[in-house]
């Protein structure tokens, strides 16, 4: 457990589906932790478990910069590669999860991820309230994917001014990697602000969509080598590699696909590079920052777009910071988070008696199996 700094990690098999239910709280120094609930095939459920542990730290990080009082934490059900499941054992999959949650007392609250969508948050949220994004027709805010394209076009706007004096993306060459329900409405904002776009997909279906909003269509792996403004990954992570970046072509990369980073250290050879990276968890804010300011907060809808527009300005802060301290987006993004957290958790020693649930303070560690 070195280097080990969640508050707590329960991983259980579900009683119904028989499944391993992993959930990874790692911080509630601002608040309730929120992270998605992912259901993906796994060769071995320990990589479940990694990925709800990094998942939930970066979900602490993007509602720290994104202003949010809230910390991160994941839900990952770990589904064995080669296994499908029935829409019986995948309600009872989502009972288990709920059956997690519950247990934690309100700590954390989850909501879609890969593998799930609306529909199942309001399975999850017949057994427990801690759940966002249900359909709204159940009073919930609803698929959080148009939320996260706005505030991806506004982080966009901020790297446009950075790179050419105005936020303005007419005429821009933008490269798209993943037309999934973020990408194509993205995509779809895209063109309509009138940019350059070169996309791409592991599903050439996709390239109806191409078609139909004017962009012009390319293999996956040479529209993330094309020679763009902007590089735009919007598929599932891992995108950007030590390899890779030599070959690179674009004067900067912002996207909301997570975990575009294969090793941390990639962000340092892209700065040396002289291209900008803005870390996803800010990106790829929007949906999050929607969910929590309208379900969870009781916001209006006006309140929630003009927090996820607001991304525009929090990527130009980091943008101005980075280069005056002569660091990087990211670093300045750490940065923030730090001192978010720190003045979180200096709050809490100011106030006697603030505990956890068996006398243990908020900043106790635990690792449960069930």
């Amino acid at each position: 457990m070195s280097g080990f700094d969640h508050e707590q990690v329960v991983v259980h098999t579900g009683s119904r589906s028989g499944l391993p239910v992993i959930v990874a709280v790692h911080s509630t120094a601002l608040g309730q932790a929120v992270g998605g609930c992912r259901i993906w095939h796994y060769p071995d459920w320990r990589d479940g478990l990694t990925d709800a542990l990094r998942l939930s730290a970066g979900m602490t990080a993007k509602c720290a910069v994104a202003g949010l009082d809230n910390g991160g934490g994941k839900t990952v059900v770990a589904v064995p590669e080669g296994v499908d499941l029935d829409p019986v054992r995948r309600r009872h999959a989502l009972h288990d999860v709920a059956d997690v949650i519950a247990s934690l007392d309100g700590r954390y609250a989850t909501g879609p991820d890969v593998g799930t969508s609306p529909a199942d948050m309001a399975v999850i949220g017949e057994r427990t309230p801690h759940v966002f994004c249900r359909p709204a027709r159940q009073a919930g805010s609803g698929d959080s994917s148009p939320h996260t394209a706005t505030g991806t076009l506004a982080a966009l706007r901020a790297v446009g001014r950075r790179l050419h004096g105005t936020p303005s993306l007419t005429r821009r060459r933008l490269a798209v990697v993943g037309l999934g329900n973020v990408g194509e409405k993205l995509v779809r904002l895209l063109a309509a602000e009138g940019a350059e776009l070169l996309v791409g997909d592991i599903d050439p279906g996709k390239r109806a969509l191409a078609d139909e909003v004017g962009a012009t269509w390319g293999d996956p792996a040479r529209v993330v080598t094309a020679d763009v403004d902007i590089l735009v990954p919007a598929a599932l992570g891992g995108v950007l590699t030590e390899e890779i970046v030599p070959d690179l072509r674009c004067a900067a990369v912002a996207g909301p696909a997570n975990n575009q980073l294969t090793v941390q250290a990639v962000a340092g050879l892209l700065h040396r590079r002289g291209i900008i990276w803005v870390p996803d968890y800010v990106a790829g804010a929007g949906g999050v920052i929607h969910a929590l300011t309208v379900e969870l907060n009781g916001g209006t809808a006006d309140e929630a777009l003009t927090r996820v527009q607001g991304i525009e300005d929090t990527v130009g802060t980091l943008l101005a910071t980075a280069e005056r301290t002569g660091t990087t987006p990211a670093q300045a993004a750490s940065e923030l988070t730090r001192l978010r957290l720190r003045a979180a958790a200096a709050s809490h020693r100011s106030r006697p008696g603030l505990a956890g649930e068996n006398g243990e303070t908020r900043e106790g560690r635990q690792v449960r199996h069930g």
